[in-house]
């Protein structure tokens, strides 16, 4: 019995060749590194416009250089995307984060229970901030911050863990009204060591 495929998105998603030339390129970029396109590309190209300010924070919170690790970055996504039930989010950055950390078990971990997680004191303090300003950001407090110092964390690098965690909290919540679909291709991405 096969299963049917689902469309990737409950929008229309625009055709490649329709989209302004600043996307296509930004597009075909991620696909000759990646090997195929992620679908948050396509179905966010929906909206141009959306798409350019959606990418350009995006690249602002996730390539700057901070006392965060690329992998401490997608932590952050994998284990507030898990919190918020975005399927997408928890699949395409659980991939990243295993590739980054070199670890095939770390994502399922971070997404299912971050504190069960085989990861340092200092990112378990990194992921509590992290699903607090994701989940409950209303009741933050001077005392959330000191097990972050405590742990060397800078108030720039906690900036950076809140502002992923809020910005992905927004990413997992149109994704999840969309209904993006991850693609099948990073499912198996970091599981098993290349040859």
């Amino acid at each position: 019995m096969t299963t049917p495929v689902r469309p990737i998105s409950r929008w229309p998603v625009p055709d490649l060749a329709e989209l302004p030339e600043d996307i296509r390129d930004r597009i075909r970029a991620v696909q000759d590194k990646s090997g195929f396109v992620p679908n948050v590309f396509l179905t966010l190209a929906h909206r141009p416009e959306e798409f350019r300010a959606f990418f350009a924070y995006h690249d602002a919170l996730m390539l700057r250089d901070s006392g965060l690790t690329k992998g401490e970055r997608e932590m952050i996504v994998v284990a507030t995307s898990g919190a918020n039930d975005c399927v997408y989010c928890v699949v395409a950055h659980g991939a990243i984060l295993r590739i980054y950390e070199k670890n095939p078990l770390i994502a399922d971990q971070v997404a299912v229970n971050y504190r069960k997680a085989d990861i340092t004191p200092r990112q378990r303090a990194m992921l509590a901030f992290a699903l607090k300003v994701a989940s409950d950001s209303g009741s933050i407090e001077p005392a959330d911050f000191e097990p972050l110092r405590a742990h060397g964390f800078s108030d720039e690098d906690i900036w950076d863990i809140g502002a992923i965690a809020a910005f992905f909290a927004l990413s997992n919540r149109m994704a999840n009204m969309i209904s993006m679909r991850p693609n099948d291709e990073f499912y198996l991405l970091g599981r098993v060591p290349r040859k």
